[in-house]
């Protein structure tokens, strides 16, 4: 930010008139956004995770005293919320997830993906003729995954501009500021899994938006692309973001209660809505007969 742009803003926020302060961002060239917001409340995933400690972890992040197993994530590259992300320069969300999830100490993750690629090309190093010995790369040492978790976006955009009626009251320069406010909203799902069975333990939704200043016409997405992308330094990267911050904390509030849910006679084995002539216990008892 130039001088005599910083002059503008610091005057404007000394005298606070609403159109002053409007007047002197104007100046600014690109597009502004207020903080992300998770549920209702600012949010942001930082910081760092060791084993089950975290460092600089967000206070609004809910935690597990004790993890509840080992995870895998698996994140469906064909959908097409996955390439919408693509033309917003947005990449995989997987590494925000697993620092979300590691901070919060309820599972512990298992790599799997080009990670686990990467680990079997070392072994076979290791294990050739140019290993050292004592290198300990023999087997038996891989940790199974209990649960697999898969997030998803239902929906990342706009829900629409306007300043809420301000620009209508505002002149020229100053309206089309006022008028190019927009909000920013992404909806987020994740689902989790139990490997061994294939039943579903979990599934959680979680919403995040944001406040999006676009000065003079500058769109929201034209200054993303701009801007290099980011889920840490772009207003839209952030909110899908908070997004699923909100949806891993819906999930650890109902996992902290969770009861395993059961169908009389066995999962897998007919259920409970039975069929006449079927030759379940269900479809038995439709037919009168035990």
């Amino acid at each position: 930010m130039h001088e005599h742009q910083q002059s503008a803003l610091s005057l404007a926020w000394r005298l606070r008139p609403a159109w002053l302060v409007l007047a002197a961002a104007a100046m600014l060239p690109g597009c502004l956004a207020t903080a992300p917001s998770m549920g209702g409340g600012n949010t942001t995933v930082t910081g760092a995770a060791g084993g089950g400690t975290s460092a600089g972890s967000n206070s609004k992040l809910e935690s597990c005293t004790e993890s509840l197993g080992t995870l895998a994530m698996e994140e469906d590259v064909n959908a097409p919320w996955y390439h919408q992300l693509r033309s917003y320069q947005l990449g995989s969300t997987i590494p925000v997830l697993r620092l979300m999830i590691q901070q919060s100490n309820c599972f512990v993750i298992v790599e799997r993906g080009a990670g686990l690629r990467a680990m079997e090309r070392e072994r076979q190093l290791i294990r050739g003729d140019e290993g050292r010995a004592g290198s300990n790369m023999g087997g038996g040492q891989m940790v199974a995954a209990d649960y697999l978790m898969r997030p998803s976006i239902q929906f990342s955009g706009q829900t629409g501009r306007g300043g809420g009626g301000l620009a209508g009251l505002l002149p020229g320069a100053i309206g089309a500021v006022a008028g190019s406010v927009g909000v920013n909203e992404a909806s987020t799902t994740l689902l989790l899994v139990d490997i061994r069975s294939g039943v579903q333990i979990s599934a959680a939704e979680g919403s995040g938006k944001n406040f999006d200043f676009g000065f003079f016409g500058s769109a929201f997405t034209g200054g993303l692309a701009g801007a290099g992308g980011g889920y840490s330094n772009t207003p839209r990267g952030k909110v899908v973001v908070a997004a699923f911050a909100d949806s891993y904390n819906q999930m650890v509030k109902a996992l902290r209660n969770y009861k395993a849910q059961t169908v009389r006679g066995g999962l897998g084995t007919g259920g409970r809505l039975g069929v006449q002539g079927g030759q379940t216990e269900a479809g038995r008892e439709a037919s009168g007969k035990k």
